[in-house]
């Protein structure tokens, strides 16, 4: 698997802003990437030094649609802890 292909988009919620501020930096990642890979990928991507990798998957939630209820894709999130002093500068305009 490229290191493109495992991270998907970054997380941009309130709380994943507040982790930010703690070196914390959360992306929506393949399914099928261990911690292993996100922390490489995450390394050679942004060029920067992963101390932490915690990786959880997220189900989907019930939703309705027009009276017939459905579900939300379930996905899989990795919260990457950086090295005191490093930071990824995409996430530093927003």
């Amino acid at each position: 698997m490229n290191y493109e292909d495992i991270l998907i988009e970054p997380v941009m919620t309130e709380k994943s802003t507040l982790l930010r501020e703690e070196g914390k930096y959360v992306f929506k990642v393949h399914p099928d990437a261990s911690k292993i890979e996100i922390k490489e990928a995450v390394r050679r991507l942004f060029n920067v030094k992963v101390v932490d990798c915690t990786v959880m998957n997220v189900d989907g939630k019930v939703k309705r649609v027009r009276y017939k209820p459905g579900k939300t894709s379930s996905w899989k999130k990795a919260i990457v802890k950086l090295a005191p002093g490093e930071s990824i500068k995409v996430f530093e305009g927003v």
